[in-house]
Parts: C-alpha cells; structure tokens; sequence
C-alpha cells in the first residue's frame, strides 16, 4: 500500500484542537500498517515536512511524488489543499460537513461518522466512500471510572455533580441552567481551556452536560463526530446531551444519554439533580455501552482503515492506469431534465422527443 501524509496546519498553538488530536492519533495507529507522517502546510515546525517544500522536491511525474497518498481534512483548506495536489494520489477525511464545496471525481471520502457519509453519499455519490469513526483512545477504555471498571487511580471518587465544558456549549446552559443548579446546591464546574488530565476530570463527575446545537447551527456546519460524549460515558459519567448531526450516530434520548433541553428548564433541573442523588438509575445499560466502545475502540478503528486503503489503493491504480473516474450529474442537469420529464406529460409525442 501506498504510504501515508496527513496533512495538517500545525500541531502547536491554535492549531491544537480535537480535529489535530484525531488526525495524529489515526496516523500513529496507521503507522503500524503503512509508513505513515504528519505534514504541516501552513507552520513549519522543527521534525516536520513543509507541504511547500515536499512539493518543490518532488514535481509532478517524479516516482517519489506517485508513490504517498495525501490525507487532508481541514475544513475550509480542503480546496485549496486539492489544488495544490492535484495529479498526486488524495483522499478526504471528512469530519464536519458543509462547508459548501464540492469534491473532484474519484477523490475518495473518509468519513468520521454516519452523518458525515451521509452528506457525502448526497454531494459526491460516486466518489469512493468509506466510514471510518473516531476512535477513543485506549487509556479511556481501561480507566475510564465505569462501575465494573473501578480504576484504581480515582481515590477521591466523584467531587464534582455536574460537569460542563464551556467550548462549544450553549448560552442556554452557561446562562440559565447552571445558575438554577448551582441555586439548589450542586457542585457543578465550567471548565474553560486546556485541561491535560481530561480523563480525571470526567471521572470526578457524576453528570456531564453537552450541549452543542447552537454552537454548530451559527457555523453553518456539523458537529462532525463529538467525542466528549464518548470519552464521558467511558467514564461512567450519566450523560445530557443534544443530539444533533454525529451525535445522533451513537447516542439516543433515554438510552446511552439523556436530552439536554427538553421542553423546559424545570423538566432539566428536576432530572439532572434526579441523576446526582441516584446515577445509577440514569446510566445507559452497560451492554449497549460496552458495544459502543468495543467498536469505537482504536484495533476497531485500525481494522476499518486498512480494509479502506486495500479499496482506495486499488481505486488509485486503476486511476493511474488511465481509466477515467465516475462523475455524478450536476444539480442543473438532474434538474433540468426532471423538468423535461414533467413537461413532456403535457406535450405532443413529437415535442416531448425534440426536448429530450
């Protein structure tokens, strides 16, 4: 298989966010397939290639620039990505979804969640197309504070009764529903910045509140996958969460989590304070959960990209071969020959005939 270069705008500063997290740790669990690095195209950084510098040292038609598959997945940087690599080997990782281009025929699309396939299936139907979901990562798995997991390193147990991350949330919780828990007495937390021990801080609490609708909805593009969901239940956290865009490929409303905002701020109040005097009652059934992580776990993760990359080798030979990519009709076309369609019912036989 062709080796692998994730591209990405750096790894320091701003760029350090979940979509960067993701993105290396899928090319440190690929690395045990392909020889597989980390790219940076708009900071240089010391250890790294330079997208620019890889280009200059390998033009097109050289053996070495056919030879690595290019991953990229930043958003708004996708076009301009594909441009600069065009006629080399790449593939889309597609985490959030509309953003409003379009991709070129045969460029391959892996997606990170079911609703992400989704709208890919709609907008690049026959582009290859493979669903590759976000992995959690292994540490979560073997200590997240679940009941039958009793990790060892949590002897404080459970400080804090409410939980919420204040990126992404909405005015709503900030605003209004953590004032009337904390009116009542709850313990509850806003965590703002960069935490190191994450993991420690979601085992400290007995309910996380997730609450990213809004946030996305004024984006104009998905919640692409929404791992904090995942990474609380792994660790025995009783979840309230929208279920918006990706979040609705893993969790439903009164199975592995609850619904954050549903009808009124009394109805929320009166059931996340019912979840800290009884957790028990309101964690998702472990079975269910359990099957969620053993299939977002990281070998499960590995396996679907490897079965990917057979396909998209494959397809990518086939292409250097010569033989020219599908390439679906544009929304004119469908559109103007629905019309057709439509209005040659109405026509004589023989203006209908012409028309088409």
């Amino acid at each position: 298989m062709r080796p692998l270069r994730f591209l990405v705008p750096g790894t320091t500063g701003r760029y350090r966010c979940g979509g960067l997290l993701v993105e290396q740790q899928t090319a440190r669990l690929l690395a045990d397939l392909v020889p597989t690095e980390l790219v940076t195209y708009r900071q240089r950084e010391e250890g790294l290639p330079f997208l620019n510098d890889l280009l200059r040292a390998e033009p097109l038609g050289a053996a070495a620039a056919n030879q690595a598959l290019w991953i990229v997945s930043w958003g708004f940087d996708v076009p301009r990505q594909l441009r600069a690599l065009r006629g080399r080997p790449a593939a889309y990782h597609a985490h959030s979804s509309g953003y409003g281009f379009r991709l070129p025929p045969g460029v391959p699309v892996l997606a990170v969640s079911r609703n992400t396939l989704g709208y890919w299936g709609q907008w690049a139907s026959r582009n290859p197309l493979f669903l590759v979901p976000n992995a959690l990562g292994a540490s979560w798995i073997a200590n997240g504070n679940r009941p039958h997991n009793r990790p060892p390193h949590n002897p404080g147990g459970r400080t804090i009764d409410v939980l919420v991350q204040r990126r992404k949330c909405s005015a709503y919780v900030l605003e209004r529903l953590v004032p009337a828990l904390r009116a009542l007495g709850l313990r509850v937390e806003v965590q703002d910045g960069w935490v190191e021990d994450l993991m420690g801080l979601f085992n400290s609490a007995t309910v996380v509140l997730y609450d990213s609708a809004d946030h996305w909805r004024c984006s104009g593009v998905s919640e692409g996958f929404g791992l904090p969901p995942v990474e609380a239940l792994a660790c025995g956290c009783v979840l309230f969460s929208s279920f918006n865009h990706a979040l609705a490929d893993t969790l439903d409303p009164g199975g592995l989590a609850h619904q954050i905002g549903a009808g009124t701020l009394a109805a929320d109040v009166a059931r996340i304070t019912a979840a800290v005097a009884d957790p028990a009652a309101w964690l998702p059934p472990l079975r269910q959960l359990e099957e969620l992580l053993e299939e977002l776990s990281e070998p499960r993760l590995r396996e679907r990209w490897r079965q990917a990359l057979i396909a998209i080798n494959a397809h990518l030979d086939r292409l250097q071969a010569g033989e020219p990519p599908l390439r679906a009709p544009s929304l004119a076309r469908l559109r103007l020959e629905r019309w057709r369609q439509r209005l040659g019912k109405r026509l004589p036989a023989g203006l209908a005939r012409r028309l088409a």
